[in-house]
């Protein structure tokens, strides 16, 4: 056994069922304790949503926290401020300003509230029916209007539009390079769409075996000896998949 870098996203992966949790916990924290196993939450959600599952649900406190779909990191979680050199790396070709006008031709995009958006997210919600119209042509569009922007869909309703260097995934190389932790020791799990961009790197990869059709299709899409396809749900899917990379027995 030795020290990992453990990261995951939150509702639907690590959170769905609580006994499951409790057990994934236990395990972890021991192995923390032991020897020195960081845990980090990646989430879709904003940091003021991130502290009320906290609130609800027994999570164990995090060494670093990435938020917002991997716009904000926060390596101390008890900071109310992001890290500013990845706020500085999110704004280079960013105009925000610029996306919001743009989506807002867009009547099938309903703006999400207030505290899911911050300065490098922009986040509607599209149904999937629409979303099929509605995808290409707004890439399309920021496209031509020369914004470096990405879309992220997930979850059959949520759209977030980011930065160019923005997403879970880019957020989880700069934390590792930051740790000074290699991508073998590294373990990332996801359910969603917005998932996708923390499973693409080298780290290894679960996905629990409730992921939503859009990651499921990706995966068959992307198969490497270093993902991994968990046969049960949520926390109990992580250990699976934990238990097969050989992070804990």
């Amino acid at each position: 056994m030795v020290s990992f870098l453990f990261i995951t996203d939150l509702d639907n992966t690590l959170v769905g069922d609580d006994r499951a949790l409790e057990t994934l916990n236990q395990k972890l924290d021991r192995h923390r304790s032991e020897y020195g196993t960081k845990v980090v939450y990646a989430t879709g959600r904003s940091r003021l949503l991130y502290k009320q599952l906290a609130q609800e649900k027994s999570l164990l406190p995090p060494d670093a926290l990435i938020t917002s779909v991997g716009t904000e990191i926060y390596f101390n979680p008890t900071d109310e401020k992001a890290d500013p050199q990845w706020m500085q790396i999110l704004s280079q070709g960013w105009d925000r300003d610029e996306v919001c006008a743009i989506a807002g031709h867009f009547a099938d995009l309903v703006l999400q509230p207030s505290y899911e958006q911050n300065s490098f997210k922009v986040s509607y919600y599209l149904s999937e029916q629409a979303a099929i119209e509605v995808l290409p042509r707004l890439e399309s569009t920021l496209s031509k209007n020369g914004l470096q922007a990405k879309i992220v869909y997930s979850g059959g309703r949520d759209l977030d539009v980011l930065p160019r260097q923005g997403d879970k995934g880019l957020a989880v190389q700069f934390l590792r390079q930051k740790l000074e932790i290699v991508a073998q020791q590294t373990v990332v799990c996801g359910d969603s769409g917005n998932d996708i961009a923390l499973l693409q790197g080298e780290e290894r990869g679960i996905i629990v075996g409730n992921a939503r059709p859009e990651l499921r299709q990706w995966y068959q899409q992307n198969q490497t000896d270093y993902r991994y396809f968990a046969q049960t749900h949520y926390a109990n899917g992580i250990l699976e998949g934990l238990q097969y990379f050989n992070f804990l027995e």
